[in-house]
Formats: C-alpha cells, structure tokens, sequence
C-alpha cells in the first residue's frame, strides 16, 4: 500500500482530491497550494481523514513562492511555504503562519558503484561544487573526504529548483551559513542566480529528483522523502559538531530539539547547521500561511479540522514518510497562540 501511494510524488501539481473516492464528501474540499517539501505527508494525511471525515483537501504542490501568491491571490484557504514570511510580511498580509512538520533537504548524486550515504562530503565543498569551482567527481577535495573510495572522471551537473521554492531557501540558507563566498556571492533565497556553468532546472522536488535520475554526474538537492522513496543516492554530510551524519527522523529531530519556535515573529526560525552531535545540518519546518479574517470562515475552520486532526493522528504516517512530526507541547502552543488569531 506504501510504495503503490508514493508513485503518487512523480507527478507535479498533483490534486490530492483525487485520493480516496470511496467516500462521498460530505463538506465541500480544503483548498491548499504550495511546497513540493511537505507534499508526500500532506497526501498521506488526506487520504486518512478523507476516509474518516468524507471531507477531501485539494492541494497544489507548486512550490514556496506560488503558494504565497496563492494565499495572497485569495485563491485557497491556506498557504505552504518552507520559506517562511517575515514578522512584517505577516501583518502586513493580516496572516499567521505556523510549522505543521518537520523534515531535512539532503544532497543527491547519480554516480555508479556509491549506496546511499556512503560518500561523505562537507558544507564547504558542496559549496564550491554548487558555484562551479569543483567541476569534476574526481577532485581532490572530494577524494580527501572519502579515502578509500574512487571517483570517476566525470563532470559535475548541478541540478536545481527552477521554480521559486522554499527547499531552494532552505538549501541556500545552508550554503551562506557554511560557506562566506557564497554568502556574498550568492546569498539565500526561494530562488537565486545559480553560478555553475553547467546546471540545469526542474520544476519541484519531482523534477529536480527526474533530473538527477537522467543525468549522469548530477548532484541536486531534494527532500529527503523525495531521495529515500525514488532511490536516489544522498550523501552523508558533516554537521557543526564535525560529525559525518545521514538523514532520517532522527537526525531531523535532533536538529529540532531546543529550537525556541516563538523567538521569531511568525514562528520562521532557521534550522540549519544547529549544534548536536547527531544533528542533520540542513533541516527544514514546513509552514502553513492562514488569514486572521478568513473571507470564507467555514474553509478556514475546515483547514484547523484537518490540521487538528493531523496533529493528534497523524504523527505515525509522519514517521513512516521521515518526517518528524511536531511534539504535543507545540502543537498546544500553536492552537492557543496562533489558531486563536484567526476568526471562527
């Protein structure tokens, strides 16, 4: 049943109203659009409460940027972004937004004769490899992270996010806190000038993972959901600690752990490059963006029903996708500090 759902992920834009006909809707859908980061649990879930509650959602998974201008757009009654607004944004649009789940973007490569995680590779490096000063696998920076193991003579295809993503701020977020030239040179962004010489665009998580897959020598970045269930080698990448760390839910929680979610207006902390001996370095909230004045009131409690319900029931199908699902304590938080903006 599990790998029979997650064909689901190749298709960008996917409707997740088309899961579960089964059962008659009994309200009209939740209409959604945005992050491709959050996509594979978003389905999850809709599918599980459709079949609970006959009530479906109708998600767009487009991408950070376009779910902003959805949400903006007044088209649909929630926002997804894995780029969160600013404190100053968020009044200005009379919006709040908050985390529903947590998760990693991780590096993938298409090299023959390497499993997942076996190469190990640093910030800095991946860095350079992204700018287009490491050109080619068998470079010696590369080598020296990795004794032992042998890279072809094989040039380097950067893969990245064509459209205006939150993976692609999270992903830049972590390239300025390792590495200062790209900080000036590059900087963060749902979407940046990309340097390497030889890189190419897909649209989404999906494409960008379609990509890695058809191109020889590519190295990309996706969700981790996205690498683990389309089998797509990611490599084992060196946290603050000095530690070579894989992604999975642990790592992902570790990052997680201590994070001080109301430091920030909005709720937008960063997560990557924490402190911790095991934690994931480039680590990521999804957020969801909802008006405080609904101009539709009974869509905007259907989106808190759903949430809700995805809060208390839906922490066990997070996991079996590697996401980490947000502890109880912080989901309290949320229904009291921020749902409690929002009319009803």
């Amino acid at each position: 049943m599990k790998r029979t759902f997650l064909k689901t992920i190749a298709a960008a834009a996917l409707s997740v109203a088309t899961i579960g006909f089964s059962h008659v809707a009994m309200a009209a859908d939740i209409t959604g659009a945005g992050a491709t980061f959050p996509f594979p649990i978003y389905a999850k879930w809709a599918e599980a409460y459709k079949a609970q509650t006959g009530v479906g959602l109708n998600y767009q998974s487009i991408g950070s940027s376009g779910g902003i201008r959805q949400i903006r757009a007044k088209t649909v009654a929630f926002g997804a972004t894995d780029a969160p607004l600013s404190g100053e944004e968020l009044e200005r649009d009379g919006m709040v937004q908050f985390p529903a789940i947590i998760g990693g973007t991780v590096p993938v490569f298409n090299l023959q004769g390497f499993a997942q995680g076996e190469v190990r590779i640093t910030g800095p490096v991946l860095a350079e490899m992204f700018m287009g000063k490491i050109t080619n696998w068998n470079d010696p920076k590369i080598a020296a992270l990795n004794p032992g193991k042998t890279f072809p003579n094989q040039a380097i295809t950067v893969v990245h996010r064509a459209d205006g993503s939150g993976t692609t701020f999270n992903w830049t977020d972590y390239l300025s806190a390792v590495s200062k030239e790209w900080a000036d040179t590059v900087g963060k962004g749902a979407s940046v000038k990309w340097p390497a010489p030889s890189s190419i665009g897909g649209r989404g998580n999906e494409g960008v993972a379609a990509n890695v897959q058809r191109t020889r020598g590519a190295i990309g970045y996706v969700e981790y959901a996205y690498a683990k269930k389309n089998n797509i080698p990611y490599m084992a990448v060196q946290n603050a600690a000095g530690n070579f760390v894989r992604p999975d839910e642990t790592t992902f929680a570790a990052a997680a752990a201590g994070v001080d979610w109301f430091s920030v207006p909005g709720m937008g902390v960063s997560m990557v490059n924490p402190q911790g001996a095991n934690s994931w370095p480039i680590s990521t909230a999804s957020f969801i963006l909802m008006y405080k004045e609904p101009a539709n009131v009974a869509e905007s409690n259907e989106v808190l029903k759903f949430f809700d319900w995805a809060f208390k029931n839906g922490q066990k199908m997070a996991l079996e996708l590697d996401y980490v699902p947000l502890p109880d304590s912080l989901t309290n938080d949320i229904r009291t500090k921020v749902w409690s903006q929002i009319k009803r």
